[in-house]
């Protein structure tokens, strides 16, 4: 009995949003012209996803986009402040981004410790260190104030952006660890 109590005990540590030990962090928001500031009228849309690793020390951009009204040219991550903010990820453009194109996809892993992934601004912003960027860049997206954007001909500022959210460990994680607690205490009433 104290062995599956240490057991769910343990899950539940590690299962819990909260855990400091967490190496997988993942981003997820919803491309729109909406979102852009000031917005754009524009039948855009598309999802975003950005996964980071941060025992790895990679990032994956997962982008898919339709509609646009232009052919893109460029697209990154913006952080550190409301509405607008400086470009963090490597300049101009994601390398590899599909240039020309209305609707498309992107997935690209990126290594962190690779100066080529940021945009030396914003490393510079940050202690002069790509650890420092990777430091800054975790800080604003766990606090909401960073977004992904997709620029085109017509739209150089933007044609459409993403506010980039925390996806939180998996509903059926805790679920499952919930569970196992309540069978835990079914166990102890059954055995008095």
């Amino acid at each position: 009995m104290r062995n599956l109590a240490a057991v769910a005990l343990t899950l539940l540590a590690i299962l819990t949003p909260g855990a400091a030990s967490a190496a997988i962090l993942s981003y997820t928001g919803v491309f729109s012209g909406a979102a852009e500031v000031p917005p754009v009228a524009t039948p855009g849309s598309g999802s975003a996803i950005v996964t980071i690793d941060t025992v790895a020390n990679t990032m994956r951009v997962e982008f898919d986009f339709t509609n646009l009204i232009a052919d893109t040219t460029v697209s990154h991550i913006h952080c550190c402040s409301a509405p607008t903010a400086g470009v963090a990820t490597g300049v101009p453009s994601f390398a590899g981004f599909p240039a020309g194109v209305n609707f498309g996809s992107y997935d690209r892993t990126f290594d962190l410790m690779d100066a080529a992934s940021w945009n030396p601004a914003f490393v510079a912003a940050n202690g002069g260190t790509l650890s420092g960027a990777i430091a800054a860049l975790l800080d604003v997206l766990k606090n909401g104030l960073a977004y992904a954007n997709i620029h085109t001909k017509d739209f150089p500022a933007g044609e459409i952006r993403a506010n980039l959210t925390f996806i939180p460990i998996p509903g059926a994680a805790v679920l499952f660890a919930a569970g196992l607690a309540a069978l835990m205490a079914r166990r102890r009433r059954v055995r008095r």
